[in-house]
């Protein structure tokens, strides 16, 4: 690559090159460093150009102050002269050359060598984590006598406050992240229209107060929407009916004031708008591309009935998940319910709508290829401008967190290597032909740190995949969790590691939603299902010769560390003739309550039996996506041998305090926990 390219791409945070999933350099292809450079504003599509770019590039005072400045508590910041700080709640102080330590956490403005810019001061690290375990729940999932053919949230406060009772400290939610309203509707929670508001599909009909209020006749014909259960969720039946039942409602409900939520406006507008033009913002007519547009305004003076209904909805997914809140307080959980933060979003959606200014327009959120996605991801997503970000202040990012925060206790933030780098696949390339583009962590996390300490809530990283030493020590010096989970704790030989090696900062779980659960990696469905699908970049028999191997390996760890019986026929160990399967997968969890880690994170699709994962990467209509209910009720699930069975072995090895920790004391004044260096 021309070194003046190579200068260039450096200069604007896009790699051309990476290490893969086997620490091997790639070279990226020149074209993929001029298409990602042009998503962010840069003309290096010629030598003239490149070198009028590099031009501007060094033209920039190193010394001038950033668009924002971030200032970790406890630490000063050289200024390039006195200046101003005007704090968030009004009060002004005046500095001379360097910013002090002393500066109390929060959003302020700094005015320093004739600029205003934001100066964020964050804390050093939030309070440690407590010892707990948990469900892992896929919302959907969930179902019961009152729910409508998905699980919702009353299902949600039913199954927390019941998990709260038998000890477990926690329950890991999939995104609630809302779609587009028009048909069809996405299935994915990881393909969001907004991060920052909820699904409305999650509602319980029943539970609002229009229902209460409603005549009996009404309450009569809503109860008849009720749809039936089928053996894939069906979301666009699903939302046709709770929709319908929450129009005949609507008129018992309290009117919801949207000049107090401009937010909460402009998105019940889009929504609006969705109805009557689609979910893709961007095939809507030319006039209605902008949130502040005139032909906006009037439309949404002419649709003001669908305005107020839409944001009337989002009034009651509040309403409803306060009540998810209170029955994990009531159940004495120690963090209550860890909401799941996507890493990106659809582009054509509300947040792609309302927040274009800040996202890089026509770029493509994936991961290059490792073993388990041999070509590569390309999930489809938007993706945040750093520049832009910060010029802005991380306004956006952070109405973002706060929004996702209000009713957590904890949040798992999806990617979490995205706050360092993310992949961006340019149009036009495929799903291994992008490249990394970096971020500003110490902004980024720094900023997720200042809002989880003001909700009093954990964060989890999920730290999966191809990701760099400098994102496990950012999470690990901040008291945030990283992930581990049982498939990926090898070492290099790729035999399995005894729980007592997992690391102490993070949540373990089994597997995840886009892995084997455990049933189907012993019965090898995960190698039967992508070979079906052709997903598969080696030959089948050396994928099946692979997953026995594996799973051998996993029962002689079980074993070694007497969590598993040895099996009374010596001969080859087989899962399933050797020992019972729901044996194993017990012991999978006694490996998990044997492991230092922090939180343990149980999915009720291992202990239930289900053999096919939640998501299968690379597919969208091919497999069951996010369509997969439980084998049970939530009624069932509550008298399940199996789950009793896992309940005891993890109470006993991660037993509740007398006396849970108050939000209080997960909140300390300078929001600097006493570290945790495990």
């Amino acid at each position: 690559m021309d070194r003046r390219l190579t200068a260039l791409a450096k200069a604007h945070g896009v790699s051309t090159w990476y290490e893969d999933w086997r620490r091997r350099r790639v070279e990226v292809a020149p074209e993929t460093v001029v298409g990602v450079l042009g998503l962010l504003g840069v003309d290096a599509t010629s030598p003239a150009a490149v070198a009028d770019a590099l031009a501007a590039t060094r033209a920039v005072d190193r010394a001038a102050l950033p668009a924002t400045v971030v200032l970790t508590h406890g630490t000063t910041r050289a200024l390039p002269g006195p200046g101003v700080v005007t704090l968030e709640d009004g009060s002004r102080r005046d500095v001379d050359g360097e910013l002090p330590g002393d500066l109390p956490l929060g959003w302020h403005r700094l005015g320093c060598a004739g600029r205003e810019v934001t100066l964020v001061v964050v804390p050093r690290r939030l309070p440690v984590p407590p010892r707990t375990w948990g469900w892992m729940l896929q919302l959907y999932a969930l179902n019961s006598e009152r729910s409508w053919g998905m699980g919702d949230l009353g299902d949600l406060a039913e199954f927390t406050g019941w998990a709260g009772t038998t000890g477990a400290g926690l329950v890991l939610l999939n995104p609630l992240h809302a779609v587009g309203p028009a048909h069809p509707v996405a299935a994915s929670p990881y393909s969001p229209a907004s991060r920052r508001f909820v699904n409305p599909l999650y509602l319980r009909v029943s539970d609002t107060a229009a229902y209460a209020a409603a005549d009996p006749a009404t309450r009569a014909v809503v109860d008849a929407l009720r749809p039936d259960r089928g053996d894939l969720i069906d979301y666009d039946e699903v939302w046709t009916a709770k929709r319908h039942a929450l129009e005949l409602l609507h008129p018992y409900a309290q009117p919801v004031d949207l000049a107090a939520d401009p937010a909460l406006a402009s998105f019940a507008t889009w929504c609006a708008l969705a109805e009557r033009h689609g979910n893709d913002w961007r095939a809507w007519p030319a006039e209605l591309h902008h949130p502040d547009a005139p032909a906006v305004a009037e439309q949404r003076r002419q649709l003001a009935d669908r305005v107020a209904f839409h944001a009337w909805l989002q009034h009651l997914c509040d309403e409803q998940l306060d009540a998810v809140t209170a029955a994990a307080r009531a159940a004495g959980m120690p963090v209550g319910v860890v909401h799941d933060l996507a890493v990106g979003i659809d582009p054509g959606g509300a947040d792609g709508w309302q927040l274009a200014d800040v996202l890089a327009q026509g770029v493509r959120v994936g991961a290059p290829p490792d073993d388990f996605n041999q070509l590569g991801q390309d999930w489809g997503l938007a993706a945040w401008r750093p520049d832009r970000l910060a010029e802005t202040g991380y306004a956006a990012y952070r109405d973002m967190l706060r929004r996702t925060l209000r009713h957590a206790g904890g949040l798992r933030v999806d990617h979490v290597a995205g706050l360092w780098r993310l992949w961006w696949v340019p149009p036009g390339a495929g799903a291994a032909e992008g490249t990394y583009v970096r971020y500003d962590a110490e902004a980024m996390l720094g900023i997720l740190a200042l809002e989880a300490h003001r909700a009093g809530a954990l964060v989890v990283g999920e730290d999966l995949g191809t990701v760099q030493p400098a994102v496990t020590r950012g999470l690990r010096g901040r008291n945030m969790l990283g992930s581990t989970v049982l498939w990926f704790a090898r070492d290099d030989d790729g035999d399995f590691v005894p729980p007592a090696r997992w690391p102490r900062n993070a949540l373990a779980s089994i597997s995840t939603h886009d892995l084997p659960t455990a049933p189907g990696f012993l019965a090898g469905e995960h190698v039967r299902v992508r070979d079906e699908l052709k997903l598969l970049g080696t030959d089948v028999a050396v994928e099946r010769a692979r997953a026995t191997a594996d799973r051998e390996r996993l029962l002689t760890m079980l074993r070694d560390e007497a969590l598993l019986p040895e099996p009374a026929d010596p001969g080859p160990v087989v899962a399933g003739e050797s020992a019972p399967p729901d044996d194993v997968v017990v012991a999978m969890h006694a490996a998990l309550a044997a492991s230092p880690t922090r939180l343990l994170g149980v999915s009720l699709y291992d202990v239930l039996g289900e053999v096919r994962q939640p998501n299968m990467p690379g597919t969208v209509d091919e497999y069951p996506n996010w369509r997969l209910p439980l084998p049970a009720t939530v009624a069932q699930i509550r008298a399940d041998e199996r789950v009793t069975r896992i309940v005891d072995l993890l109470t006993a090895a991660r037993p509740r305090p007398a006396t849970p920790p108050s939000d209080g004391a997960r909140r300390p004044a300078a929001g600097d926990g006493q570290a945790d260096q495990s």
